[in-house]
């Protein structure tokens, strides 16, 4: 590296190199096993009850079966619908409970190492899935999923930390918004092998639930060739000539110097502050606001009712008259991931506030529509193509802002000590809530009927107004400039301007 030419001071660097795609795409495919694991469990649903109720020997005057043995319905037995709600669910028991770890790991062990060590957690929650049709396959699939939740609960506090600290500021939302994209192409990818003519079927089943473990072991090799964060070595071990070295594998030859200084600016401002533990976030006035901005934001993404739509998709086009739901199920996939390209292009020039409000506004309008085309299909059977184009809209909107952006604005907000804690404390937020919707949405259905999206109205306007009036604008901002800011507030200075005054809500550096 130090005999590679380094450009002058004054030439702009060239902030899109080959090196940092790479080290992105590594990176986020920790997201792509998440979004495969959110949207695997959807299509063979019907072949899986199906296959629990054989092995439990339970018989329902509901399920139907094929000659092939799959299951064109099935039984509405109250143990068959446990099973599955805690087949689904389970995945994010875990990661609620492995959330708490992120900062630690990620301290300890360093971004690049943790997520080495991760897969093979990863690798190992997939066997267990991949053998389930040999035993008793409801406790393997549930501790397979339990296990691979674990991963995916660490890992998506891990990856956006890594993420961020690679790259470049004006990169930093656009490359931020690669994690919602590995896991919308992680979800389309699942729902097309899950056709019945590729592996969603009774006898390939396993092979299909455990296919993220491939990407497991992709991830485990390819982070061999990445480096560590430049923030991670310099801030945190005092490696400044590593760090530079780093610097140089991402950016290519430049010079380094302003990023370096950089980080001897936050590498003081860490000094006086000490790591923030958990408790000490929680309890602490100074960061009350922040942390409540935290939390909030990843509850808003997961009670707007988005992974009611991909863990249960396929049932909600059959109640909406469909003929074939898959299909419409993986035509969701699809216009999810165009959807987070078109979030990717826009993120840096919009802003995060306006495009997080704009797609939580444009759900709202969404779930009514669902409401309405449910409620009238019955009398009126277009109206169940009404249902259908509302779903489309909803996940399109979703990927333009509350599906990204919760992943990396926590980030933002935070300077180096309370940032691991943050991190983790908004992880588990997400995990929660994620385990909430999954466990609970049947049975709420059962019990709502067409009213079910109503509830999530009800979340979505009360979420829209705490992001109006609470979350900032962070776009194009460093870390020391954020946090500049947060000392700027406490000092009752009044910037006048709107971003100032919002970010006055916010709280500032204890030790500034």
């Amino acid at each position: 590296m130090s005999g590679n030419r380094v450009a002058p001071e004054d030439e702009e660097p060239k902030y899109l190199t080959g090196s940092l795609i790479l080290a992105v795409f590594t990176a986020v495919l920790g997201f792509f096993q998440y979004g495969y694991c959110i949207g695997v469990i959807n299509a063979p649903q019907k072949i899986i009850e199906a296959h629990y109720a054989n092995v439990l020997g339970i018989s329902s005057p509901d399920a139907v079966f094929e000659p092939a043995g799959n299951a064109t319905d099935v039984g509405k037995d109250p143990k068959i619908t446990m099973l599955w709600s805690m087949s689904v669910a389970m995945f994010a028991v875990g990661g609620m409970i492995s959330s708490f770890a992120v900062g630690w790991i990620g301290d300890k062990m360093g971004r690049i190492r943790a997520l080495q060590l991760l897969n093979i957690l990863s690798i190992t929650g997939n066997v267990f899935l991949g053998v389930s049709k040999m035993g008793p396959s409801h406790i393997l699939i549930i501790i397979g999923r339990f296990i691979t939740g674990l991963y995916c609960g660490i890992m998506s506090g891990i990856v956006p930390l890594y993420v961020g600290e690679i790259a470049p500021t004006p990169l930093r939302g656009a490359l931020g918004t690669f994690h919602q994209l590995a896991t919308v192409i992680g979800i389309l990818i699942s729902q097309v092998l899950g056709l019945r003519m590729l592996l969603g079927n009774e006898s390939l089943w396993p092979m299909l639930i455990s296919l993220s473990g491939a990407a497991a072991a992709l991830q485990l090799f390819m982070l061999f060739l990445c480096p560590e964060s430049p923030r991670y070595l310099y801030i945190k071990l005092g490696k400044a000539e590593d760090a530079k070295k780093s610097l140089l594998w991402l950016r290519g030859n430049y010079d380094p110097t302003k990023d370096l200084e950089e980080m001897e600016r936050e590498k003081e401002e860490a000094s006086k502050e000490k790591p923030v533990s958990i408790l000490q976030l929680i309890t602490s006035t100074t960061y009350r606001q922040p942390f409540l901005v935290a939390i909030m934001v990843h509850l808003a993404q997961q009670f707007s009712g988005i992974n009611a739509i991909f863990y249960y998709s396929t049932d909600i086009f059959t109640e909406a008259g469909i003929k074939e739901p898959v299909y419409a199920t993986i035509g969701v996939g699809a216009i999810n991931t165009l959807f987070t390209v078109v979030a990717l292009l826009l993120v840096e020039k919009a802003g995060r506030r306006i495009m997080f409000l704009g797609g939580m506004l444009g759900m709202l309008v969404c779930t009514v529509l669902m409401t309405v085309g449910l409620l009238l299909q019955e009398s009126h059977p277009w109206m169940s193509y009404v249902s259908m184009v509302a779903i489309f809209i909803f996940v399109s909107v979703f990927e333009l802002g509350p599906g990204p952006i919760p992943w990396f604005i926590v980030a933002e907000l935070f300077s180096q000590g309370p940032r691991p804690s943050a991190v983790a404390m908004a992880g588990f937020a997400n995990w929660f809530s994620n385990f909430m919707v999954g466990m609970l949405f049947q049975y709420i259905a059962r019990f709502t009927g067409a009213y079910v999206f109503l509830i999530f109205s009800a979340m979505i306007i009360g979420f829209s107004c705490f992001i109006y009036f609470k979350v900032p604008e962070t776009k194009g901002k460093s870390f020391e400039e954020i946090a500049e800011e947060f000392r700027r507030m406490k000092k009752g200075s009044s910037g006048g301007s709107r971003a100032a005054t919002e970010l006055e809500h916010l709280g500032s550096n204890p030790n500034a």
